[in-house]
């Protein structure tokens, strides 16, 4: 959508270059992390592997069942909750609004967040915080705020962003927390809340920080 509004005819190209981006920081991050909360001699590990044979019917199903409840108990109850939270702030509305809903109040309140990065408007930042349960949510979000059909957004957006913001904005988007789903599964993972969160914030500063050298570095070479 961004990208057809405001790089007609080299949409691929914008993709290619951000995931290109989203490589090239992860690798950064990873070195990062290895000589700082990683850092140390690593540690051995051998791993042997068994002999290979088909799997029976009944092996597969019941591995297909294990991984099915692990995810249904732990990261599913995570995306519930959160999936609860997102819907119960976009429909309380002070008023028959959808522009006046708790949910755009806060991104009222978080807006001038962004506007380092070149993009102030509250329903921006409004599109973000629906993103957190799927990156899908920001267009659509966008196009509920907007009153404008999906098909017909990409007409509305130059007034919500300039040729250096949106860029801004598309890189923000690709490197914050990529959804609850995932982050569900970092807690699996991690074993733990407290370090699940400090990923979240560890994403999100790592994507407001890179936005914020697009945007100053951009606005300097145009």
């Amino acid at each position: 959508v961004f990208a057809a509004a405001f790089f007609p005819g080299k949409e691929a190209l914008v993709m290619i270059l951000l995931y290109a981006a989203g490589i090239i920081v992860g690798i950064i991050s990873a070195l990062v992390l290895n000589h700082t909360a990683f850092r140390g001699n690593p540690i051995p590990f051998v791993m042997e592997l068994p002999n290979y044979r088909f799997p029976s019917a009944k092996s597969v199903f019941q591995l297909m069942w294990d991984k099915a409840k692990d995810f249904i108990q732990r990261a599913f109850t995570v995306i519930f909750v959160a999936t609860i939270i997102i819907w119960f702030l976009q429909t309380l509305n002070v008023v028959a609004d959808s522009g006046n809903s708790l949910l755009a109040l806060v991104g009222r309140w978080i807006a001038p967040v962004f506007a380092p990065l070149g993009f102030s408007d509250w329903r921006v930042s409004t599109a973000l915080i629906t993103g957190f349960t799927a990156k899908e949510a920001v267009v659509s979000t966008l196009s509920v705020l907007t009153g404008t059909a999906t098909s017909n957004l990409s007409a509305v957006l130059s007034d919500m962003f300039s040729g250096v913001s949106v860029v801004s904005f598309l890189v923000f988007t690709l490197l914050y927390t990529p959804c609850v789903a995932a982050i569900a599964a970092v807690k699996r993972e991690m074993g733990s809340g407290l370090k699940a969160a400090l990923v979240v914030v560890l994403q999100c500063l790592v994507a407001w920080v890179v936005a914020l050298l697009v945007y100053q570095v951009g606005g300097l070479l145009l």
